[in-house]
């Protein structure tokens, strides 16, 4: 997570309150994707991806614009300069993929082939106001070149329908009126621009092109190989050829490139034989341009543009049926902010089962695990309620990256590995899955024994798998500032949140250990769990700048004391000033580079608040219960101290569970949601992170925040009177049911509730709930009780509950 995006505040909740439904969601008149929108995010930092795509699938496709380009499409004013197959969504730092990008155009001005245009910077074309229309398995723009293309995808192909003005409208207004010929071009270039050589190929009789490239990936080393197939339908090939720079000619038809120079292969046509359309068909494929052929024939045999557009919107339909919600009285924009959300968590991780070249296996490939530091705090254990299925497939598919590589990825895409952002959190999404119960024939033996290797050996490059400084976090318990590591090579910055984060990491593979009856191992490492408080230096303090000044002298001391710091090797601590990476002193310089801080993406003060397995132990640490909610609510209430736009802040809505006041998480749920989560082109606080964003708004709209890595959802009061989940895989539905439920958001206080009839003190669950179904009824009231306050309703802890499983 790299960049933060507006937030609309709760003018929001006036603005949205006019647009009510009062039917609930099973009339028969409800569509639920007439309520996504997946233009939400898609300007200021969002970088999600608004294209045509089918869960989890290979194709995605969208036009391309020059600026924000991460998500392909921006809505902004850039220009469009292709239109391209494959991407990532929601992602920071670099763009992801947009290979071989396809672009038309009327005719060429006086029928010269070079007077059409070839490379992006001069075909880059204005879009038309008001003309783009995004929808599940379909997008569509038109450019001020008068040319329409629509798009939507099956799982390896991408079918477009470009729609020609008969005018004789030119590309660019400079240009007088061209011969209606129209002509399209495939370029061998990415969104990057990393292209280090490419081949294309053109068939002369039937304009098939062939090609492929050798690409780098976003975030991440090495390079990958891509490969793709275009066929055309609809209009009479009239000639073609492959251009390079800006020039284009009909000999020769094929083409290698070894530098980084515009080039591609084009296609120009006879007036198109109905409705002044021409279809493309592109199939991808990570192994052979013939496959990418095969992919496209057996997939897309017919070009038939509204069947395949029917077949993905029913696919996606399929996957957010499961949910079922009772939407009396709610307003539109809530209903739109919640199903979009549901939506982005499944565009990603991309299945490429079948289109791994690296090497030969009978188990699923998923990859754009873009990154698990993102996303195993929400999107998985989101994946797990609803789509367990497919939970269970991306468990089994780090197991086999493991198999064959020595390590499972923190962060993957493109086929490459990822960069690491701080722990092995490959570790908490396996204890997450096994912990919930998921099998669907997940060995979990060697699951288990690839959190190990995580856990003691260190490889030689921990900057993109494993962990780093496994010496002196075995020998002196923490990440030492001044680390001495000659065993692997890394980033050394981010002692402290690595701290925190291998803490974490090695609680989940206690809680593995434990219940798969390895008790020494359980020991070890709950035992290691610990060492985020040698850390911690309880004289520390935090003087803030809140009112702008450049003047040290005008600082305010916050009132706190205690606080992790950095930590020498011979023991002392160093000072990191605690609202570093906020928006009170140099918010962008936690990032991952070697001149970065010993936090990772925030400062201190989020980080002594993240220690999401042990908070029985934080709250004594920081002075008890009373110091520890006036710390809480100082750091959510102070302006610019603390960022909900990263995904480690999220926890903090919900540590108020901890202390006996769910309550307090609830109304704080509603502070960000719609203030930060809403149904604008702004509506997410940073990237979306392949769904990170979408799942935690989409959970926190259904009142559960899932502690992935355990077996605990923590329970406030839903934005609906009541859902339902069916477990795709045990057929069960779990049914979350309020009284008093109001609209106004007025009765949010949770006053008792009942699990199956029976009362239920406790203000948390667990995921038995949702496997085996019931009915969970929450009572509401427009004040805090008492309920989920006593010591024994409260979360468990590494400390309080770990033997009590």
């Amino acid at each position: 997570m790299l960049l933060r995006a507006l937030a609309l505040g709760q003018l929001l909740h006036a603005a949205a309150a006019v647009q009510v439904t009062n039917s609930p969601q099973n009339a028969t008149k409800f569509d639920v994707l007439d309520y996504v929108d997946p233009l939400i995010g898609t300007v200021n930092g969002g970088h999600v991806f608004p294209g045509a795509s089918l869960p989890y699938s290979m194709a995605k496709s969208v036009a391309d614009v020059n600026e924000e380009i991460q998500g392909g499409f921006a809505s902004n004013d850039a220009d469009v300069t292709g239109f391209s197959h494959m991407h990532d969504s929601g992602t920071g730092g670099g763009a992801s993929m947009g290979n071989f990008p396809l672009f038309a155009q009327t005719g060429c001005a006086g029928n010269d082939l070079n007077r059409c245009y070839f490379n992006k910077k001069s075909r880059a074309s204005k879009r038309k106001n008001g003309t783009v229309i995004a929808r599940p398995g379909y997008f569509a723009i038109s450019l001020n070149t008068s040319v329409t293309a629509e798009m939507t995808v099956s799982n390896h192909t991408a079918l477009y329908r470009f729609t020609f003005p008969t005018d004789g409208s030119p590309t660019k207004d400079t240009d007088p009126r061209v011969p209606y010929s129209p002509l399209i071009l495939a370029d061998l270039s990415d969104l990057s621009e990393s292209r280090s050589k490419a081949t294309v190929l053109v068939d002369g009789k039937t304009g098939r092109i062939t090609g492929n490239g050798t690409f780098n990936p976003s975030f991440g080393i090495g390079t990958y190989d891509s490969h793709f197939c275009v066929d055309f339908h609809g209009a009479q090939v009239r000639d073609n050829g492959v251009w390079i720079n800006n020039r284009a000619g009909h000999d020769p038809k094929s083409l290698n490139v070894t530098n980084n120079v515009p080039a591609g292969a084009w296609v120009q046509f006879g007036p198109p034989q109905s409705d002044n359309q021409i279809l493309a068909r592109v199939g991808l494929s990570f192994i052979s341009a013939a496959q990418a052929c095969e992919n496209a024939e057996r997939e897309i045999p017919d070009f038939g543009f509204q069947k395949i557009r029917d077949q993905a919107e029913d696919a996606w339909r399929a996957k957010l049926n499961v949910i079922k919600v009772d939407n009396t009285g709610i307003d539109k924009s809530l209903q739109r902010t919640f199903w979009s959300a549901f939506y982005r968590t499944l565009i990603s991780p991309q299945d490429y089962t079948g289109e791994n070249p690296l090497w030969k296996s009978d188990e699923p490939y998923f990859d754009s695990y873009y990154c698990i530091w993102d996303s195993f705090r929400s999107t998985h254990p989101f994946l797990t309620l609803v789509d367990p299925h497919a939970q269970a497939l991306m468990i089994r598919s780090l197991i086999d990256i493991y198999r064959h590589e020595g390590k499972m990825p923190d962060c993957r895409m493109s086929l490459c590995k990822g960069f690491t952002q701080g722990g092995s959190n490959a570790d908490n999404l396996l204890a997450d899955s096994y912990l919930k119960g998921l099998t669907d024939g997940i060995d979990w033996d060697t699951g288990y024994e690839a959190v190990i290797s995580d856990a003691e050996d260190e490889p030689p490059l921990w900057t993109v798998e494993g962990r780093g400084g496994l010496h002196s976090w075995k020998t002196l318990g923490y990440i030492p500032t001044d680390d001495f590591d000659p065993y692997g090579v890394g980033i050394y910055t981010r002692s402290i949140s690595r701290t925190v984060e291998y803490s974490y990491n090695d609680f989940c593979i206690a809680q593995m250990a434990r219940d798969m009856g390895k008790v020494h191992d359980a020991e070890k490492y709950l035992n290691r769990s610990g060492n985020w408080l040698n850390m911690f230096d309880p004289e520390s303090r935090s003087r803030l700048n809140l009112t702008g000044s450049h003047s040290a002298a005008d600082f305010v001391d916050s009132g706190f004391k205690g606080f992790l710091q950095p930590r020498y090797m011979n023991g002392t601590f160093g000072y990191q000033d605690p609202a570093i990476c906020t928006d009170l002193y140099n918010f962008t310089s936690c990032y991952l580079n070697e001149d970065g801080h010993e936090t990772y993406e925030g400062g201190s003060w989020l980080y002594t608040f993240y220690i999401p397995h042990d908070v029985a132990t934080l709250v004594p640490t920081l002075g008890g219960s009373d110091e520890f909610l006036r710390r809480l609510v100082y750091l959510h209430e102070t302006p610019g101290l603390f960022y909900i736009g990263d995904e480690q802040s999220y926890i903090m809505l919900f540590l108020f569970h901890y202390i006996g006041r769910p309550g307090l998480s609830s109304q704080y749920a509603h502070k960000y949601i719609p203030s930060a989560f809403n149904d604008t082109i702004v509506g997410i606080p940073g990237n979306d992170d392949s769904g990170s964003m979408a799942s935690f708004s989409a959970l926190t709209m259904m009142g559960l925040f899932p502690q992935s890595g355990q077996d605990v959802y923590l329970i406030t009061a839903p934005f609906f009177p009541e859902y339902s989940i069916l477990n795709s895989v045990t057929g069960h539905t779990a049914t979350v049911r309020t009284k008093n439920f109001d609209a106004a958001y007025k009765n949010i206080y949770i006053q008792n509730a009942t699990l199956d009839g029976k009362p239920l003190m406790k203000s948390w669950l667990t995921h038995d709930f949702f496997r085996d179904g019931g009915v969970l009824e929450l009572h509401l009231g427009p004040k805090e009780s008492g309920w989920g306050s006593g010591q024994d309703h409260i979360p468990p802890s590494a400390s309080t509950h770990f033997w009590k499983k």
